[in-house]
């Protein structure tokens, strides 16, 4: 029998690499990527479907990020012109997302087109040691691919 090297090892966090708008976020804490697509049953003849329909695609998610991004990302706003974030038009915002196993290992980019932050919320807790920020986001699309 032959010496198999099982890992359920996905990817690693310190490998892992968040580009948003051209630059490194140093101060992310977690990211969701979602992309569904609305599907339902077609009905004919009889009490079974006959084929599964499918209509409009959604790509939403989020970015966990520590204060100090988000107080760069919005003052990049302020720049720009805009109030904060949330203003800016998601034709000028994209993201890759790089994660993988090890420094040797492929790895698996995500590209986010077109993203659109939908709130930005600020909140501290008592003996907080950090502010950390969610920014959720839909955006155009989602591609994911393997380097």
């Amino acid at each position: 029998m032959a010496n198999v090297n099982i890992s359920s090892n996905e990817c690693a966090w310190k490998h892992g690499e968040l580009i948003l708008l051209g630059r490194r976020i140093n101060g992310l804490r977690g990211f969701e990527l979602k992309k569904s697509v609305e599907k339902e049953h077609l009905y004919g003849a009889g009490q079974n479907p006959i084929d599964i329909q499918e209509g409009n695609i959604k790509c939403e998610g989020n970015v966990k990020i520590l204060g100090f991004e988000l107080d760069a990302l919005n003052q990049a706003a302020i720049i720009a012109g805009y109030n904060d974030i949330t203003e800016v038009p998601h034709e000028a915002i994209s993201m890759t997302i790089k994660l993988q196993k090890s420094a040797m290992s492929p790895k698996t980019i995500f590209n986010v087109r077109g993203i659109a932050f939908t709130e930005v919320a600020n909140a501290m807790e008592q003996n907080a040691k950090m502010r950390e920020v969610t920014l959720p986001f839909i955006a155009m699309d989602i591609i994911q691919v393997k380097e």
